[in-house]
């Protein structure tokens, strides 16, 4: 070879690697941000997590309006949970090992949630988690949008004992969120000296309300509170209203109904009765206004928003915030940078608290309207802080409580049956 040729090899080998440097860095750059939507489209809790999907799109699709995050597109994997805990951790770690997301949002029930948590944890990932549930976790792997105890459960009992009365009857379904919430409500009903006068359960899924329903007609109870969650709720209204239990008579406070839930009842059989959430669409503010309507807007005027939605929708939103402050979408940094979060959702301001990455909410106490929307009839007035373990039992009791339930249920987070 020609010694005078070697410089000019070296120039063009050396121009061919950098040309390909920015090429890879250009790959990368077009490549979009995948992300994992984990909720049931079937099944029993399909009626409420169906439409917690299409405010998690609406986030993406707004972002990808504006040009991505980082200058790149966000591309939603939706898989079904299909109602079933088990469903939900192998579909979980499909989306972490196979499809390479950065970031899950999901979950419903905490039956699901507790089965992902060691899918995340082995991982080291991410779960977005967007409702509200019963506390005594705080896993460095999920960021929960939905309510603690304290921002739902609590409150909502202070103000049933404090403008209803003081004699409760406890009814849901059979897993680990409605127990640990009923354990929670009982200390507190106990520390106000009111009365718990009885406690149902049913089964995930199952219609068999008879014998909860004729408890509550033989004790006569002030308050029902509710923490039925999917379709058996409608069984159990309907039962209520066949027995003569109405909200004129009985109200109920439900924890796990809200408006898209109130699309599959009869509207005048509800009337009257309350929910407790953080978020109702009837919030009157511009940032709300704007957020419904660019819900039907996509998905239909008929349609309507709720508080799972809606922690959904900011949920996106503060993610995309991490990612544009860390610069990445590595999943480490991620994680890091959504702590301190902060955003003006349509239930105002809320933030995600770094030391146990739960969000600062308002809570509201909603009593249910005869066009399906809720009439806000108190608030907290400003966000409240997020405590996860309620202060009625040290966090090592409620910890073996919780082991109790598990090991009871043959190492299932909810009653197999």
């Amino acid at each position: 070879m020609n010694k005078k040729n070697i410089p000019l090899l070296l120039v063009f080998g050396l121009t061919l690697i950098i040309s390909l440097l920015i090429y890879t860095q250009i790959q990368a750059a077009n490549k979009p941000i995948k992300v994992g939507i984990l909720h049931s489209l079937s099944g029993t809790m399909a009626i409420s997590e169906k439409s917690v999907v299409d405010a998690t799109l609406l986030a993406i699709a707004e972002i990808n309006a504006q040009g991505g995050v980082l200058g790149r597109k966000v591309q939603p994997i939706v898989v079904d949970g299909e109602s079933n805990w088990q469903t939900f951790a192998q579909k979980a770690e499909e989306l972490i090992v196979q499809e390479k997301v950065v970031t899950v949002f999901g979950c419903w029930t905490s039956a699901s949630r507790k089965t992902v948590n060691p899918v995340f944890n082995k991982y080291n990932h991410l779960l977005i988690y967007p409702v509200q549930y019963e506390g005594l976790e705080d896993s460095p792997n999920i960021v929960y949008t939905g309510a603690a105890p304290n921002q739902q459960i609590i409150p909502a009992v202070k103000w049933s004992f404090d403008n209803l009365g003081k004699r409760f009857f406890l009814v849901g379904s059979d897993y680990i969120f409605p127990r640990t919430a009923n354990a929670i409500i009982k200390d507190q009903v106990t520390a106000l000296r009111g009365e718990i006068l009885g406690e149902e359960y049913i089964l995930l899924g199952s219609n068999d309300v008879a014998k909860a329903v004729k408890k509550i007609k033989a004790t006569q109870p002030d308050i029902i509170l509710n923490t039925i969650n999917g379709d058996s709720n409608i069984y159990f209204f309907q039962a209520l209203k066949k027995a003569g239990i109405t909200a004129d008579k009985i109200p109920t406070i439900s924890f796990s109904l809200a408006e898209e839930e109130l699309r599959n009842f009869s509207i005048q059989d509800m009337v009257g009765n309350y929910a407790v959430w953080n978020y109702f669409q009837s919030i009157d503010n511009p940032r709300n206004h704007e957020f419904i309507k660019k819900f039907q807007q996509r998905y239909g005027k008929d349609r309507v928003t709720s508080d799972p939605m809606e922690a959904a929708y900011f949920g996106v939103y503060l993610w995309a915030q991490a990612i544009q402050d860390a610069g990445t979408d590595d999943v480490n940094a991620i994680r890091e940078h959504i702590k301190d979060q902060s955003f003006l959702a349509p239930e105002g301001i809320v933030y995600i608290d770094p030391d146990n990455q739960h969000t600062w909410k308002t809570v509201r106490v909603g009593k249910i309207q005869a066009d399906g929307q809720f009439e806000i009839v108190w608030n907290s007035d400003k966000p409240i802080r997020p405590r996860p373990y309620p202060l009625s039992r040290s966090k090592a009791k409620w910890e073996t409580f919780l082991k109790s339930l598990y090991q009871g249920w043959n190492n299932n987070w909810a009653n197999p049956g």
